[in-house]
């Protein structure tokens, strides 16, 4: 009896591993150059090369250090979920921040000017919607600390989500307008984010339900700033800033980002 559950057991491992690594090998991923006005981007764009039909589209807006190999890993992904994925270059020259001053002063401009932002984010859109797999009908964004701030903002402005999802993004946006509102939202927030105050969850809140907005607020206990990379908390030493990675936080954030998707997007 023994024998034949370890025997079994060793086959069910086996054959997991198996379609882990086929699934794996399926996703094909490539850098894609475009541009805004003078301006050159190199996006990343992932797929599961074996499916045929069109599918649905998710854009990605990385966190303050720029288009680095966390967005791309979270690309390949959302890829093997089914989903056509671009990472989206916001700073240009696919930039990455190699410093707290460096990223504060390459996301700046992005925080003050909603309008650039919204043109830069668009290049992407029309770029990921030359592909072939693309379903334009069905898009989502998706966002991480600074990209979760630019999803939210974007949404209000009235892009033609279907929903965005913010991961340990900050609250204090551009106000809503219920007219232009369109997508569904779900905000991942750690509850120990010393970046994000409890007076700006608070009157995220409040303006949301403000306009009846279809809204999901989950917040992790003991989850900082940066929650879901778990380089956070290397850097966080580094830096000498409170970010930190929490891997309970990251998988049950993650799962919810898949209900979340599934039920807007399939």
């Amino acid at each position: 009896m023994i024998k034949h559950y370890l025997f079994l057991s060793a086959s069910i491992f086996l054959l997991l591993s198996c379609n882990n690594k086929k699934s794996s090998m399926n996703i094909k991923s490539e850098n894609v150059s475009y541009q805004d006005d003078s301006v050159k981007l190199s996006g990343f764009v992932a797929y599961d090369s074996t499916i045929t039909s069109k599918r649905p589209i998710i854009l990605i807006i990385h966190e303050w250090w720029g288009l680095n190999d966390y967005v791309k890993r979270r690309a390949k992904q959302l890829a093997s979920l089914g989903y056509l994925v671009m990472a989206v270059d916001m700073y240009g020259n696919g930039s990455t921040a190699s410093s707290v001053e460096d990223a504060a002063k390459m996301s700046a401009p992005f925080y003050r000017d909603n309008e650039m932002s919204k043109k830069r984010f668009d290049e992407a859109l029309k770029q990921i919607k030359t592909y072939s797999q693309a379903d334009t009908t069905k898009i989502a964004a998706i966002g991480y600390c600074f990209g979760g701030s630019m999803v939210l903002n974007l949404a209000k402005m009235g892009e033609p989500f279907k929903g965005v999802v913010s991961f340990h993004g900050g609250l204090a946006g551009i106000p809503v307008k219920k007219e232009l509102l369109r997508a569904k939202i779900l905000v991942c927030h750690g509850a120990d984010d010393q970046f994000v105050t409890a007076e700006e969850v608070n009157h995220f809140k409040k303006e949301m339900d403000s306009v009846h907005a279809d809204y999901l607020f989950k917040e992790y206990k003991g989850a900082t700033h940066a929650f879901s990379n778990p380089d956070a908390t290397e850097w966080g030493k580094k830096f000498n800033i409170p970010i930190a990675y929490n891997a309970a936080a990251d998988s049950a954030s993650w799962d919810e980002m898949k209900i979340f998707l599934d039920g807007i997007l399939k």
